[in-house]
């Protein structure tokens, strides 16, 4: 019985260097991506804050408001790689609440008024839901992935 020595393994593929153009566009689509979805967020939460069963506030826009802008609030840290991708977002749903609450219909109504509780609690959700985010990520190590 012969040994015979095993093949010589071929030579390990150099890995490539990153691309910064790339990783540029992907950090400039990311946050794009993140502002689009904080705008759609929020007009879609100020439509739901109304919506009533039998008379009674189901509350849809306060549990959409903590679960939307956490999860834009994730997709744009993790997309750019930095914490202050939290910032646009937050500054965007930030400004249509403030819009959508001190403008008012052509009929002279507010879009959002000082009775409409549904909707003032979830101005408060919404923005307590990016700073929380925000403060945990100011706690944690760095994001993964980047230097």
């Amino acid at each position: 019985m012969t040994l015979e020595a095993p093949a010589p393994a071929p030579p390990a593929e150099t890995p490539k260097p990153p691309r910064p153009g790339l990783e540029r566009l992907i950090t400039a689509g990311g946050l794009v991506v993140a502002v689009l979805a904080t705008i759609l967020s929020a007009l879609f939460e100020l439509f739901m804050t109304p919506l009533r069963i039998g008379g009674v506030p189901i509350c849809v826009a306060i549990v959409l408001a903590a679960v939307a802008n956490y999860a834009i609030s994730w997709f744009a840290v993790t997309t750019v790689g930095r914490r202050w991708a939290v910032a646009p977002p937050w500054a965007v749903w930030t400004m249509i609440m403030f819009f959508a609450a001190g403008s008012r219909t052509t009929e002279g109504d507010y879009l959002v008024s000082g009775k409409d509780w549904v909707a003032l609690v979830m101005i408060l959700v919404g923005s307590l839901t990016f700073a929380v985010f925000t403060y945990r990520a100011i706690l944690a190590r760095p994001v993964a992935g980047r230097p």
